[in-house]
């Protein structure tokens, strides 16, 4: 296998151009379909439409109604602040996550309104109930790595989410997919450590940081302007997509560990949810998108996948991108090691999404018959000879050797230009 990316077919794409009469009139009856819903439906979404509605019509609704739908609060925040230079964004942003009082003193008062008004706990927020989720996780750390980066990003990417990290060009080849594998490695270690979700824990700062990443990005996409088809594609970041990827980062990252070997129990589940409810709460995600429990994600996300277009060859690049960025992530060098972990990460990939994925992914086939039991089995070999502590620690080291941490001093840059290429480093 080649260690660069293959020329991959071309997957099914959602035609930008309508030449027939009959295909334009499709088009309008999808579009007044659309509207008498009394949404204004994303273009993008208007083929699939009816078939969506009529799987689950109540939660199709909402998430194409939230295909609208950005961070209203911190959106205006940062439009009203579109003339602050991007050093003064940085300063400030530091300062109001790091709670730099003196700082934010100086900050305009759009800034300072929305930490004191905008930044707060739910009321069903409970950090007791966290804990056997921050166990079970430091217990399960290889095996949910694995299924983070072969099942849950990839299945993250097969949507409409690749859309903007394809307009800013941040993963478009394994280099720049490295960078993100390893933040979102170190987004998920910090989340899931001891008080990592309190107000003063660097799960919570990386959370609310990522929270401004997307406003921002959203408020440089319109400033540009051309850059983002919004009648085609709906708002940028959406908070749709953000409440889809908040299940799959949770109840579809659960089902994944499973598969490669990890052991939870119900409790340990329930806790896990419960974590990744409140990380994504920090995100901005409205609590009209975000689940409550494991069935209210696994019920949207079903609805979810009837409803997003194919996936395109964007889809494909960065799916494939990730893939070969394992390798790079993990520091391995040697030739025939590096075709040795692409082998391996394809054919995890393929076992977990499934076939069909796979392939309009333009991933490469391979044979999975046996692939999820023999690691599984690989994994429960390691476990009896090792203790709970032992493996805690050994999970622990290696999870920090793959992700990625920032000089304090450049830890709140934020992106100065729509296009990664032309941006400062963030």
């Amino acid at each position: 296998m080649s260690l660069f990316l293959p020329q991959l077919p071309r997957p099914r794409q959602l035609p930008r151009v309508v030449t027939s009469t009959d295909a334009k009139r499709k088009c309008l009856l999808e579009a007044e379909a659309g509207k008498n819903l009394g949404i204004d439906i994303p273009r993008a979404y208007l083929p699939r439409l009816d078939s969506a509605l009529e799987f689950d019509r109540e939660r199709t609704e909402n998430y194409l109604k939230h295909t609208r739908i950005g961070d209203p609060e911190l959106d205006r925040v940062l439009e009203e602040l579109a003339d602050m230079q991007p050093a003064e964004l940085h300063k400030f942003l530091k300062a109001g996550i790091e709670l730099e009082d003196d700082v934010m003193k100086q900050a305009p008062q759009a800034f300072r309104e929305f930490f004191d008004g905008h930044v707060g706990e739910p009321d069903w927020l409970d950090f007791e109930a966290h804990r056997p989720a921050i166990r079970a996780f430091h217990l399960n750390t290889t095996n949910v790595l694995v299924a983070f980066v072969t099942g849950v990003l990839i299945e993250g990417f097969a949507t409409l989410i690749s859309k903007s990290f394809a307009t800013t060009g941040r993963v478009l080849n394994a280099n720049t997919a490295k960078r993100r594998l390893m933040q979102n490695n170190r987004h998920l270690l910090e989340t899931y450590m001891p008080g990592g979700l309190k107000r003063y824990g660097d799960g919570w700062k990386l959370s609310m940081r990522l929270r401004f990443i997307h406003a921002r990005v959203r408020f440089l996409f319109r400033k540009e302007g051309g850059v983002w088809d919004e009648d085609f594609y709906g708002t940028p970041i959406s908070a749709a997509h953000l409440g889809f990827a908040a299940t799959v980062f949770s109840m579809r990252l659960l089902e994944h560990a499973k598969q490669v070997g990890a052991v939870f129990t119900r409790d340990e589940e329930a806790s896990l949810m419960e974590l990744w409810r409140y990380a994504s709460y920090v995100m901005g995600i409205p609590e009209s998108i975000l689940f409550r429990n494991q069935e209210e994600a696994r019920a949207l996300w079903t609805a979810v996948l009837r409803c997003e277009p194919w996936p395109d060859a964007d889809a494909v690049r960065m799916s494939n991108a990730l893939i070969h960025a394992i390798p790079l992530t993990a520091g391995i060098e040697d030739p025939k090691e590096k075709e040795k972990t692409l082998n391996l990460g394809y054919t995890l990939s393929r076992a977990l999404i499934g076939k069909e994925l796979a392939s309009q992914l333009g991933f490469p086939k391979k044979n999975t018959l046996g692939a999820l039991p023999l690691w599984r089995l690989k994994v429960r070999i390691q476990r009896m000879f090792r203790s709970d502590s032992a493996t805690r620690q050994i999970n622990f080291g290696q999870m920090l050797e793959v992700a990625a941490y920032d000089s304090p001093k450049t830890a709140y840059l934020m992106p100065n230009h729509y296009l990664s290429t032309k941006s400062q480093p963030w």
